[in-house]
């Protein structure tokens, strides 16, 4: 991988607009540091701040179990083959408890052979979601069977969200932690 774009900001480097964001970040449920697209992406401080208050509620706040709401975040880093997103949230998809095979098929780009009626329900709108930019009628009904309204909106969030993370970290070539190796192959 290339080197990364945008250099780190540090606060002596930032402007007041960039350290009221950078401090509202930090001061959130993601804790310290400016990790994925945070640095990148204040380089538009309105832009950074209203994306990063869309994600705080994605990652925290959905209706959607973690392990399920995990596994739609990666699959979009998937589709976008962001290394660094799917790094990060293979992570916590585990640590919420989604099966690694699961993680593993969805890295490989196929289908996992193993799914829960909630996990295949998802997989199968996220995946189409993704896919085509269209859900089909019985896909949709799936998701709002099963979660309500709130849980196809709390799903396309999560999808689209993650998606827009995955192009920023892309644009900025993100490095992975050094020693770790590429889960992503081309598809």
């Amino acid at each position: 991988m290339s080197e990364q774009r945008f250099k780190t900001l540090t606060p002596d480097t930032m402007t007041a607009e960039q350290r009221a964001v950078a401090e509202a970040i930090q001061s959130g449920p993601r804790g310290a540091g400016l990790r994925g697209p945070f640095n990148a992406l204040l380089r538009s401080p309105e832009l950074c701040d209203l994306v990063q208050r869309v994600g705080a509620y994605v990652r925290y706040k959905s209706c959607l179990p973690a392990a399920l709401n995990e596994m739609a975040i990666c699959m979009a880093g998937r589709k976008w083959t962001a290394q660094y997103e799917f790094y990060a949230h293979r992570r916590l998809a585990l640590e919420a408890g989604l099966d690694a095979s699961i993680l593993d098929a969805i890295a490989a780009g196929t289908r996992p052979a193993k799914l829960s009626a909630d996990e295949a329900i998802v997989y199968d709108f996220a995946s189409e979601l993704l896919g085509t930019g269209q859900v089909s009628d019985k896909v949709y009904a799936g998701v709002t069977d099963r979660f309500g309204e709130r849980g196809v909106m709390d799903l396309v969030g999560a999808v689209g969200y993650y998606s827009l993370v995955s192009m920023v970290l892309n644009v900025d070539r993100v490095p992975l932690p050094a020693g770790v190796e590429p889960l992503l192959k081309p598809l």
